[in-house]
């Protein structure tokens, strides 16, 4: 399920726009805010794809750290779990204390 940031609605992982505001879930949704955040953020060096212990294969397959520029979408296209993509995104910092 994608969950949009504007008015917190819930839509299918395929949908492009929020079922109650229509806003574009690419920008809108909380994995597409989380990683423009860790983009945005000179402490983070990588992100993290962390992945449910019954991921789907699909899901399985994109586990592990990315460079930023290389993080992949979520949700995670072609996945087959019955509950749909449950992939989340964990920023991997330079440095923890400022």
């Amino acid at each position: 399920m994608r969950t949009c940031t504007l008015c917190n609605a819930s839509s299918s992982d395929t949908a492009r726009f929020c079922v109650r505001c229509d806003a574009d879930l690419s920008v809108h949704s909380h994995t597409a805010k989380a990683l423009t955040e860790f983009k945005n953020n000179d402490r983070i060096y990588e992100v993290r794809v962390i992945v449910s212990h019954d991921c789907c294969p699909a899901c399985r397959e994109l586990e592990g750290a990315y460079t930023k520029d290389e993080a992949p979408e979520l949700p995670v296209k072609g996945c087959s779990h019955a509950q749909g993509c449950r992939c989340y995104y964990e920023p991997a910092l330079v440095e923890i204390y400022p």
